[in-house]
C-alpha cells in the first residue's frame, strides 16, 4: 500500500527545493558579478568585448572577447582588404610561434605506438609547418622593409590579437599604432 500524506515531510521536502533554487541562483549572481568584474578590469586595459543581447528567457549571454583586427573592423577603421591582409599576417605569426610542440628526442615513438609521445611523422610535419610559417612571416617583414614600428604593431595587433588601446599605454599611443598599422595593412595588402 501507499504511505499516507505526511505534511510536516511534504513541507521539508518543497523546503529543500525552495533551498536549491535560491542557492543556484546566489550561485548564478556571484559568477555573474565575477565575470562584470573581469570584463570591467580587462576593458580597462583596453580589451573590446562583443555582447549579444539577452537570450529568451531572460539569460545571460556570454561574452566574446574582439580581437584588435575585428574591433578596428567594426568600427570602420580598417577596410576588408586591410583586416585580410592582417588576419593573413596573424596567422602566420602564431603558427610560427609555436613552441612546446617538439619535446625531448626521448618522447618520440618511431612507430607512432601506443606511448605517451608523439609520432615522429608527426613531430616532422609539425616542424616542417612551423618552418614554412616562418619563412613566409620573414618574406612579409621584409615586405615592411624591416621597418620595427610596422613589425611590432603587426605582431601586437595581428599576432597577438590585442586592440591599438591594449598594445599602447593610453589613448594617444593607441591612436599612433592603429595610424601605423593601417599603413603596414596597406603595404601588406598590395603584395
Amino acid at each position: 500500500m501507499g504511505r499516507a500524506y505526511d505534511p510536516a515531510r511534504a513541507m521539508r521536502e518543497r523546503l529543500k527545493i525552495l533551498e536549491a533554487r535560491e542557492q543556484a541562483r546566489t550561485e548564478t549572481r556571484s559568477v555573474a558579478e565575477g565575470v562584470a568584474e573581469s570584463v570591467s578590469l580587462a576593458e580597462a586595459r583596453g580589451a573590446e568585448f562583443a555582447k549579444a543581447p539577452m537570450a529568451r528567457g531572460g539569460r545571460e549571454t556570454p561574452y566574446r572577447r574582439q580581437a584588435g583586427l575585428d574591433w578596428l573592423a567594426a568600427k570602420g577603421r580598417i577596410t576588408p582588404r586591410q583586416k585580410q591582409a592582417g588576419e593573413a599576417y596573424g596567422a602566420l605569426y602564431r603558427r610560427a610561434g609555436v613552441v612546446g610542440n617538439i619535446g625531448s628526442t626521448l618522447e618520440v615513438q618511431p612507430g607512432g605506438g601506443l606511448s605517451a609521445g608523439p609520432s615522429l611523422a608527426l613531430l616532422l610535419k609539425t616542424a616542417a609547418g612551423r618552418a614554412r610559417a616562418e619563412a613566409e612571416l620573414g618574406e612579409l617583414r621584409r615586405r615592411l622593409f624591416g621597418q620595427s614600428d610596422l613589425v611590432t604593431v603587426c605582431d601586437l595587433v595581428c599576432g597577438q590579437e590585442l586592440t591599438p588601446r591594449e598594445a599602447g599605454s593610453g589613448d594617444r599611443e593607441a591612436l599612433r599604432i592603429e595610424a601605423v598599422l593601417k599603413v603596414a595593412l596597406d603595404i601588406l595588402a598590395m603584395g
